[in-house]
C-alpha cells in the first residue's frame, strides 16, 4: 500500500491484514459476511464460485435490473473466481490457490468439502500455516451435526424468539440475520486469533462455528437467569418492556414509538419530576428497582400517559434529553440512513456500479487510529478475476483459454463500461 498522509497529518498505518490471502469458498451470509470484514481490514478476498450461477445469494433480493443488493453488500471488496472444482483441473487450480492463502473460509454441510477434496485435512496438510474456517448450522460435532439449517432455525431453537414478541401470540420474525451475522463477526474474531497464534506455533487451524452455539452464547441473561434459579426462572415473551428493568422499553407517542432507559434510581427520579412533578418523584414504593418492578404497571402507565399526552415523538424526545433521560425514537431505516450521527461515522458508503451507476451501501463499524480504508469496489460479477488469478498462479494464457472453452472456468459477461467501480464515503 502507498503511504498516505491522514487528515490530522500523520502518517497512515498499513492496513491490518495486509499481505494476508482469504479463499472465501461460501455463499449466503455468514460466511460472505465474515470475509467482507476481512477484506475491509486489508486482506485480499477471493471469492470461489460454481458455475454457472454462483453464490445462492445472488439470487436474494433485494434485486434492481438483475442485481442482487443482497450479494452486492456482503461481496464487496473481493475478487471473482468462477472454477468447477469436480473437473480435475478445476480442483488443481483450487489447490494451488490454497497454498498460497492464509485463510479458508466455508459454510457448508459438515463433510460436503470432504468429498469434493477441499476439506481440513486435505488442504492443512497441503498448507499446514492455512487457518480453516468452518461455518454450519450445528457444528462437525454432536447428534444434530449432520442437519441442514439456517439462520431462522439456530435463532428458534436458541431461545432468543420465545423471549421476544407480545405474550400469547406467535414469536415474531427478528427481519435481522441474528444468527448469522452474529457468527459471522465470531469468526473474524476467530480467524484473526488463530492467525495471530501462527506466528508463533507456525501452523493454522480448523475454527469450527455453529450458528446454533452462538445464538446460546449470546444470552446475556436467559442462562444465568435460569441456572442460578435453579430452573424456577424461564424468560419469556413481556411485549414492549422488561419487567426486571423497569422502565426499559417501548412507549407510544402520537406519531410513532420511542424507547425510554430510566432503570436505575438516579434515571427515574429525573423522569418522574418530568411526567409527574415532586409528588410522583417523592413516591417512595418506586424509589429502588424492586419497587418499580413490583408496581410496574402504575409505573409504565404513568409513563403512557405523559408519551401519548405530548403533541409528538419529537417533543418527548427534546422533554426526555433537557431532563437527561436516555432516548430514543424507534426509526425506520430511511431515518436511519439520514441520521447524522450516521453520516458523520461514515456508516453509509457510495460505489459507482457498472451497470447500475452510483449505489448506497452500510459500512462496516470498525474503526482504526492509524487506518482509514478506501471504499472497496463494488462485489465482482461471477468469474471476473479468472485470468488474473489463474495467471497468478503459473497458468500459461493457452492453457487458460483451454480450461474457459471446456467450462472449467466460467465468467459471465458484464456490461461496457469497466468490471467494478468504487466511490466515496458519503
Amino acid at each position: 500500500m502507498t503511504e498516505r498522509i491522514r487528515s490530522d497529518g500523520t502518517n497512515e498505518i498499513a492496513p491490518p491484514l495486509r499481505g494476508i490471502r482469504v479463499i472465501d469458498y461460501s455463499h449466503f451470509l455468514a460466511g460472505p459476511y465474515l470475509s467482507r470484514c476481512l477484506a475491509w481490514m486489508g486482506a485480499e478476498v477471493i471469492k470461489v464460485e460454481r458455475p454457472t450461477a454462483g453464490d445462492a445469494g445472488r439470487a436474494h433480493p433485494y434485486f434492481i435490473d438483475g442485481y442482487s443488493g443482497y450479494f452486492l453488500q456482503q461481496n464487496m471488496g473481493k475478487r471473482g473466481l468462477c472454477v468447477n472444482v469436480r473437473d480435475p483441473r478445476g480442483l488443481e487450480l483450487m489447490h494451488r490457490l490454497v497454498d498460497s492463502a492464509d485463510v479458508f473460509v466455508e459454510n457448508y454441510r459438515p463433510g460436503a468439502l470432504d468429498r469434493l477434496g477441499l476439506g481440513y485435512a486435505t488442504l492443512s496438510e497441503r498448507n499446514p500455516r492455512l487457518v480453516y474456517c468452518s461455518v454450519s448450522a450445528y457444528g462437525h460435532s454432536g447428534p444434530d451435526s449432520d442437519n441442514p439449517g439456517f439462520g431462522l432455525i439456530a435463532e428458534a431453537k436458541g431461545g432468543a424468539m420465545a423471549m421476544v414478541g407480545v405474550p400469547g401470540e406467535a414469536p415474531p420474525l427478528f427481519r435481522i440475520a441474528l444468527a448469522d451475522m452474529y457468527t459471522g463477526i465470531h469468526g473474524v474474531a476467530a480467524v484473526n486469533a488463530a492467525l495471530l497464534g501462527r506466528v508463533t506455533s507456525g501452523r493454522g487451524q480448523h475454527i469450527d462455528l455453529a450458528l446454533y452455539d452462538c445464538m446460546l452464547s449470546i444470552h446475556e441473561y436467559a442462562v444465568q437467569c435460569y441456572t442460578l434459579s435453579g430452573g424456577e426462572e424461564i424468560p419469556v415473551q413481556t411485549g414492549h418492556d422488561l419487567p426486571e428493568s423497569t422502565v426499559y422499553g417501548v412507549f407510544p407517542g402520537r406519531d410513532g414509538y420511542l424507547v425510554i432507559t430510566a432503570q436505575t434510581d438516579a434515571l427515574w427520579l429525573r423522569l418522574a419530576k418530568l411526567i409527574g412533578g415532586d409528588a410522583l418523584a417523592a413516591d417512595a414504593r418506586f424509589h429502588a428497582p424492586e419497587g418499580r418492578n413490583a408496581h410496574r404497571e402504575e409505573v409504565l402507565a404513568h409513563i403512557r400517559a405523559w408519551t401519548k399526552g405530548q403533541p409528538s415523538v419529537s417533543a418527548c424526545l427534546d422533554a426526555l434529553e433537557q431532563a437527561g433521560v436516555p432516548c430514543a425514537k424507534v426509526q425506520r431505516i430511511d431515518e436511519v440512513l439520514e441520521d447524522p450521527q450516521i453520516q458523520a461515522r461514515g456508516m453509509v458508503i457510495e460505489q459507482d456500479h457498472p451497470a447500475l451507476g452510483r449505489i448506497r451501501m452500510s459500512n462496516l463499524p470498525f474503526r482504526f487510529s492509524g487506518y482509514d480504508p478506501p471504499v472497496p469496489p463494488v462485489a465482482p460479477s461471477i468469474g471476473q478475476h479468472n485470468r488474473d488469478i489463474a495467471a497468478s498462479l503459473g497458468y500459461s494464457g493457452e492453457e487458460v483459454a483451454c480450461m474457459i472453452a471446456d467450462g472449467v472456468l466460467y465468467q459471465e459477461e458484464v456490461p461496457a463500461g469497466g468490471e467494478s467501480g468504487a466511490g466515496a464515503s458519503s
